[in-house]
């Protein structure tokens, strides 16, 4: 098994963080990990990605032109990065803020309403997990206890508290994701 993706929208959604997260689950499972963030300085509201690759066998090289998967959070990453998905690769979008519709018909798309589903949460802060939540439905690549081991790994232990609030939240992305 590998899975190679990349994580892009704007700084503040929890782009990096995502990865993160995949990363550390992708640990925990025994698995051979990358984890190559990308921010501009502006970093909350500037454009930021991430590229994670998930793999059993040793990974070659942290640097890729094309992606198994792709998950997209703003206009301007689905411009630059939904031509870059495999062919029979996956495209995940959240419909807040992306204009067009997906072109190419050699892809799997999907969408998740994360940002409808924060409102109705009330909570903003559960957006990437929604987004993850969703990619695990579509391609079970980690298990969501490890998930959430990663969560752990990788939040503060004074926001511990919120760990149930983001187990919530994954297991609504896997309802809300929808194929176009």
């Amino acid at each position: 098994m590998k899975q190679e993706i990349i994580i892009a929208g704007f700084g503040g959604q929890g782009v990096l963080s995502m990865g993160k997260i995949l990363a550390y689950s992708g640990l925990m499972e025994g698995k051979e990990v990358s984890w190559m963030p990308s921010y501009g300085p502006e970093q909350r509201g500037g454009t930021a990605n991430v590229t994670v690759i998930l793999s059993d066998d040793p990974i070659s090289s942290p640097i890729l032109n094309s992606y198994d998967i792709a998950i997209v959070l703003n206009q301007p990453s689905m411009d630059k990065f939904a031509s870059k998905v495999k062919p029979g690769g996956i495209l995940i979008y959240d419909g807040y803020g992306i204009h067009g519709e997906v072109k190419r018909k050699d892809i799997h798309v999907y969408r998740v309403d994360a940002m409808d589903a924060c409102a109705e949460m009330e909570n903003d802060k559960a957006f990437n997990m929604l987004i993850l939540g969703g990619l695990l439905k579509i391609v079970p690549m980690v298990k969501i206890e490890n998930v959430l081991l990663g969560l752990k790994k990788s939040l503060p232990e004074r926001h511990h508290k919120l760990i149930p609030m983001n187990e919530a939240a994954i297991k609504k992305g896997m309802e809300i994701i929808k194929e176009v």
